[in-house]
């Protein structure tokens, strides 16, 4: 994603105001999956690297386009991770708060994460 999306459970003046002026909010939390994505998420870095490297070295580009598709399989994956996990936690707490903005964030996330 290029933009980074953060959300705090914050349920007052605060929260109105600042998504009405579009500022990000975050999480507080740590995740049952978090050590699995941070692994995937560095698996993906290392695999980024290996393409960079070849195209430093003037590899055969059949073979950096491989490369680069097995990276963006790997962030998807990641990412679906991280939607389900979003899911089954900060969204259940969500709707328990009574925040209807979460659902418009993650549909707004999926949009972009989906492009």
């Amino acid at each position: 994603m290029s933009e980074e999306h953060f959300h705090y459970h914050i349920h007052d003046r605060e929260h109105e105001h600042a998504h009405a002026h579009g500022i990000a909010h975050t999480h507080g939390h740590v995740h049952e999956n978090q050590k699995a994505v941070i692994n995937r998420l560095s698996r993906a870095i290392g695999h980024l690297e290996k393409v960079k490297r070849m195209v430093e070295e003037g590899s055969d580009c059949s073979e950096v386009l491989i490369q680069l598709a097995a990276v963006r399989s790997a962030l998807d994956n990641t990412g679906k991770v991280i939607l389900k996990d979003h899911m089954r936690h900060c969204m259940v707490d969500a709707v328990a708060a009574g925040d209807t903005d979460a659902i418009d964030d993650l549909c707004q996330a999926i949009d972009k994460f989906m492009k």
